[in-house]
């Protein structure tokens, strides 16, 4: 019987070992590696200064005759937002390359700089800017909420480069910007009443006013200057998890810190490890999601309730893994961190039941893909094609297979096979087919647009 049973036992592990050996996954190439030193100030009137150095290095199989780098503060000045009632002002000091003053263009939220020499394949260039700003009141994710100040996409930011700069046009649906993950020193210097939030699992609820921290292999910095919040902290084995308030009952903090620290065990535990030992979840601002911090007091501007904060808070948790480790672009391939970020959101709320619901999008809206480019939706639907269509076509063939547990295993070797990896909508359907055993595409035809998945 030992024996029958050692058999058994090995022969699945034979199996399982033997299906993850012949899967070999295709990771996208960043094309650019980037480590950034920063510092970053605030006077007491909301007036920032930033001095920022990218040490850029070309990984690409190209030369480099310019730079393009993303800075989305200025799309929200007057020039570029003039239906904001209080815009944000930026003032550039200086632009640098290689320490000498270099000619750039600033259009929108691209900054192009010529260069007198070309990079080549495995050489690095170093880039500096000194800059000042003003937050907007009505902005989106870089914005002054009240008194507090949430500070996204605040830097100069390096896109990945892939037969070229890929740097889209900035939309106000939707994410336009794409970056692969870097290292960031970050120092600043606030007014000492603000209490200091970023990605970075140094920061303390003490503003010592003069600090530095180091962040290393994540896709962007978030920093938030929160003016007296409330403050839960609660532990999940190594992991801290904080929720900042700004007004709200203790009793709803306490609930919101209660289906935080669920979730997050179960991502923890179902997909994978979470890597990083601070989780910051802020309840104001938009439902977004950064490395190590989510903001949630908002859906698209519009307020919800407190079982909406407290489903936008599970569905922003989730993204740490859909997105803050695996890497997709957003403009183009934007379903795979929305899909399967609400994919995971629906197996924790869940329970005990086998099979995802779902809402069939099929006669509800006209038949387009889920990874168009986002400038070929009209603005107000893309959610339609990259949250909803994308879900419910995952529910469906996740129920064809098996359901709940058929889910939760996926997951588990999608973030093993392609955690801190680029994936394209092409790669994901050729794991999701070998992961199935699907002889064909029939399943995606209809709501993707496919290229090789054989690769």
């Amino acid at each position: 019987m030992k024996k029958t049973l050692f058999i058994c036992v090995l022969s699945i592990f034979l199996l399982i070992g033997c299906s993850e050996v012949a899967f070999n996954p295709n990771e996208e190439p960043a094309g650019s590696q980037s480590n950034y030193d920063m510092k970053l100030s605030m006077d007491n009137n909301g007036l920032f200064s930033a001095d920022i150095s990218i040490d850029i290095l070309n990984v690409s199989n190209e030369k480099w005759d310019e730079l393009k780098l993303y800075f989305i503060p200025n799309m929200f000045t007057s020039e570029n937002s003039p239906q904001l009632t209080q815009p944000s002002e930026v003032e550039i000091e200086s632009v640098k390359v290689e320490n000498q003053d270099a000619s750039y263009s600033l259009e929108k939220d691209t900054i192009n700089i010529p260069l007198k020499t070309s990079v080549s394949p495995n050489e690095s260039i170093n880039f500096q800017m000194k800059y000042h700003f003003t937050l907007p009141t009505d902005g989106f994710r870089f914005e002054k909420i009240d008194s507090n100040y949430h500070l996204a996409q605040w830097y100069p930011m390096v896109p990945t480069y892939q037969k070229g700069w890929n740097k889209q046009d900035y939309t106000f649906k939707g994410e336009s910007y794409h970056t692969t993950f870097s290292n960031f020193n970050l120092t600043f210097d606030i007014p000492k009443e603000y209490t200091l939030v970023t990605t970075s699992d140094e920061d303390s609820l003490l503003n010592e006013n003069n600090n530095s921290f180091r962040i290393e292999n994540v896709k962007e910095i978030f920093v938030a200057l929160l003016k007296d919040p409330q403050v839960v902290q609660k532990k999940s084995d190594s992991v801290n998890i904080r929720v900042f308030g700004t007004g709200e009952s203790e009793e709803f903090l306490d609930e919101v810190m209660e289906t935080a620290v669920e979730s997050f065990d179960y991502f923890d535990d179902i997909i994978g490890p979470y890597p990083h030992k601070q989780l910051d979840i802020i309840l104001d601002g938009p439902g977004m999601e950064y490395p190590g911090v989510v903001t949630a007091g908002s859906l698209k501007g519009r307020s919800v309730t407190n079982e909406g904060i407290k489903n936008l808070v599970i569905h922003e948790i989730a993204h740490q893994w859909f997105y803050g480790i695996i890497s997709n672009d957003p403009y183009t391939d934007g379903w795979l961190d929305e899909g399967i970020a609400e994919i995971a959101t629906t197996l924790f709320l869940m329970g005990n039941e086998k099979e995802l619901g779902y809402i069939d999008f099929s006669d509800k809206i006209k038949p387009l893909p889920s990874n168009l480019p986002l400038h070929e939706y009209l603005m107000s639907t893309p959610s339609n094609y990259i949250y909803g269509q994308s879900y419910s076509n995952l529910a469906k063939i996740f129920n064809q297979y098996g359901g709940k547990q058929t889910a939760e295993d996926f997951l588990r070797r999608y973030y093993t096979f392609y955690k801190y990896k680029e994936v394209k909508t092409d790669e994901f359907v050729r794991f999701m087919k070998f992961y199935l055993e699907l002889k064909d595409d029939s399943l995606f035809e209809s709501w993707l647009e496919l290229g090789d998945t054989k690769k």
